[in-house]
């Protein structure tokens, strides 16, 4: 069974952690009694706390490759799967495209009410992105971030690796994963063996 690390609660939904070298981390995002979760990692109690949230709507997989439990819990829950979805139907969420690569195709969701963003990959806050810094962009892309991330200001960013980061401190987070992509690639690489034993 997997465990959990951590589990927050947050002015629109929930995110749980697994307890884990690669951190991966599973929201329930939440609006009028309605529940979208977003690459969800099947912890129970996770998972319990995510539906007395409300109804199980749709199970969003925004990473071509992160299916992780998403399909068994969507039929469980007897809600759609959608995976990479351009449209995520009847939801205050909009799909943005991230990455469209022959092995690397990326969306992220953009909440504009609660100015949340929720990236799969491209960037994470778990300590092989982040290297001490409250957020990083993903190592394979520190050489060319994908720029579509950039012009959004949110309050809340959450990730599929690593714990969210909330509050006037996350725009400028994610300016600065930016500004120091290419930067930190010499830390980066005498550090990675360490952070992934």
């Amino acid at each position: 069974m997997t465990a959990l690390r951590r589990c927050d609660e947050w002015s629109g939904g929930l995110s749980w952690v697994v307890d884990e070298t690669m951190e991966r981390a599973s929201h329930a995002l939440v609006d009028d009694g309605r529940v979208w979760l977003v690459d969800p990692v099947d912890v129970p109690e996770a998972l319990e706390r995510a539906a007395a949230l409300g109804t199980i709507t749709a199970v969003v997989q925004l990473l071509d490759r992160h299916g992780r439990d998403g399909e068994a819990i969507a039929r469980r829950f007897g809600a759609a799967h959608l995976r990479l979805p351009a449209v995520v139907p009847d939801s205050p969420l909009q799909s943005v495209p991230v990455l469209r690569l022959p092995r690397w195709q990326e969306r992220a969701l953009w909440w504009p009410a609660q100015r949340a963003l929720v990236v799969a990959e491209a960037l994470g806050s778990a300590p092989y992105f982040a290297l001490g810094a409250p957020v990083g962009v993903h190592p394979m892309l520190r050489l060319r971030p994908p720029g579509a991330l950039r012009p959004f200001e949110p309050e809340h960013v959450l990730f599929g690796h690593g714990a969210g980061v909330h509050g006037p401190g996350a725009a400028p987070a994610v300016r600065r994963a930016y500004a120091r992509s290419v930067r930190d690639l010499p830390r980066l690489i005498t550090k990675l063996p360490a952070l992934v034993r």
